[in-house]
């Protein structure tokens, strides 16, 4: 049965997470981490059908919240994902009786970003899935206007700032933000609404916040599955990722979903995306066995 719980409180805020056991005790833990932009998306975001699948092959899931751009800054967002990650190994597993020394992230779009940043915390996950995420906050496919966006209908920016909230916030649903989202990629200014630094002064700080600049030998194995027509995320993305860390000894295998587009994963009934989740299971498995632990 799915239990709520509170990993964090700051600023009046609770951020919580939500877990979904296995009868086996001390069996892997996959944590979830919802996509959005950082701007909208809550805990309940992942598909019933993953974490079905997933619980199937043995995996207890814990779906997790963080606080949401741009009322919160990347900082503070990573700064969640990192404590998320700590109050499990520390106290949830206590609580939930998983094997802390086999956690999985998995990530979706921002998510994927998310995920592939935990592979640079001093508490690290043993290994990462990002679906469609990326390493590089500073390419232009973020940083310019997007041609794809432009092709939507202009939000007005009196409209975006009526969502933004007074408080902090750590989940919204897309219906709520989806529009402050859009604005920023029709300006080019999702930078900006994510951090409080420009490119121009503060180059050095921005690329502490790219996983790809981070990686060495110790970086976890990292499955990157991508569908290589994403109009949102570039698929080049993934294999920049991919070859990084293979180049620096790490271990990565890439996933390329033909004709696949952004959020390809939500058709749970697509032969691709089953095989595309099988993958995903197997690489789990190879990588949270006890034979691979020596």
């Amino acid at each position: 049965m799915q239990t709520t719980f509170v990993y964090k409180k700051i600023h009046n805020c609770e951020i919580k997470g939500d877990f979904y056991p296995v009868d086996e005790k001390h069996a892997p833990l996959i944590v979830y981490i919802h996509g959005g932009g950082l701007i909208w998306g809550t805990r309940t975001d992942i598909h019933n059908d993953q974490i079905t699948r997933y619980s199937q092959a043995g995996f207890n899931v814990c779906s997790i919240a963080y606080r949401l751009a741009p009322e919160t800054k990347l900082p503070e967002i990573k700064a969640d994902i990192q404590d998320a990650l700590v109050w499990l190994k520390e106290t949830g597993k206590e609580q939930f009786h998983f094997d802390p020394e086999k956690i999985a992230v998995i990530g979706s779009s921002a998510g994927g970003y998310l995920a592939l940043l935990s592979g640079t915390f001093s508490v690290k996950p043993k290994l990462i899935v990002s679906l469609y995420g990326y390493g590089n906050i500073l390419g232009d496919w973020y940083l310019k206007p997007s041609t794809h966006f432009n092709k939507m209908t202009k939000v007005p920016e009196v409209l975006m700032r009526q969502l933004i909230q007074k408080k902090t916030i750590a989940e919204a649903p897309i219906e709520k933000r989806y529009a402050i989202y859009l604005y920023s990629r029709q300006q080019g200014k999702w930078l900006d609404f994510v951090t409080d630094w420009g490119l121009a002064t503060h180059a050095d700080k921005l690329r502490e916040y790219c996983p790809i600049e981070y990686i060495d030998a110790d970086y976890p194995a990292t499955l990157l599955l991508h569908g290589d027509e994403d109009e949102d995320v570039p698929y080049t993305e993934s294999v920049h990722m991919n070859k990084a860390i293979n180049n620096a000894g790490g271990h990565s295998q890439l996933f390329i979903v033909p004709k696949g587009k952004h959020s390809f994963d939500q058709n749970m009934e697509d032969p691709v995306v089953i095989e595309a989740f099988d993958e995903i299971i197997s690489f789990l498995k190879v990588h949270l066995s006890e034979e691979n632990d020596s």
